[in-house]
């Protein structure tokens, strides 16, 4: 079987996509915190995850580590279907930014909560929002923040679902 390329070997070798059971059960259920552990490509699981939010009609934020990784975000939406585009901003760059469906926010933009925000930052989602998919890297440095961020939550009375990737 061919390695999907942006997923982790466990997701590869089960040669199904865990992506859509993932954005069915987040979109699905309010209240509901999504970790999507062990991703590998920093664009591709986000980039299928706005595709996915954005095919069910759900605004979707995308707060990104920083600005360099908000800019690959885009450059992956842009590029990642040829036969499918998904109107995407990045913060702060146009004025009718509330009409994109999908938002990229880099660390140093103010950005509105949108129904479904898929956090890849350290710090914990405060924004107004129905759902949240929080997405850890598969490197082991990745791990204490993801398990502060799920300590943060549970103290919140989230219910919280861990998917690996």
């Amino acid at each position: 079987m061919a390695t999907v390329e942006g997923l982790s070997q466990r997701a590869a070798a089960s040669g199904s996509q865990p992506i859509g059971p993932l954005m069915h059960l987040a979109l699905s259920r309010p209240a509901l915190i999504s970790l999507a552990a062990g991703f590998v490509d920093q664009a591709c699981l986000p980039t299928e995850l706005a595709r996915k939010a954005h095919d069910a009609g759900s605004p979707t934020l995308i707060l990104a580590r920083d600005a360099e990784q908000a800019e690959a975000i885009d450059d992956a939406l842009w590029s990642f279907d040829p036969d499918a585009y998904i109107p995407h901003q990045i913060v702060g760059q146009d004025e009718d930014e509330d009409e994109a469906p999908v938002l990229i926010a880099s660390p140093e933009t103010e950005a509105p909560g949108r129904t479904l925000i898929i956090n890849l930052r350290d710090e914990t989602v405060t924004l107004p929002c129905d759902r949240v998919l929080e997405v850890v890297q598969a490197d082991e440095s990745a791990r204490e923040p993801q398990r502060q961020r799920w300590r943060e939550y549970k103290t919140r009375g989230f219910e919280l679902n861990k998917h690996d990737m």
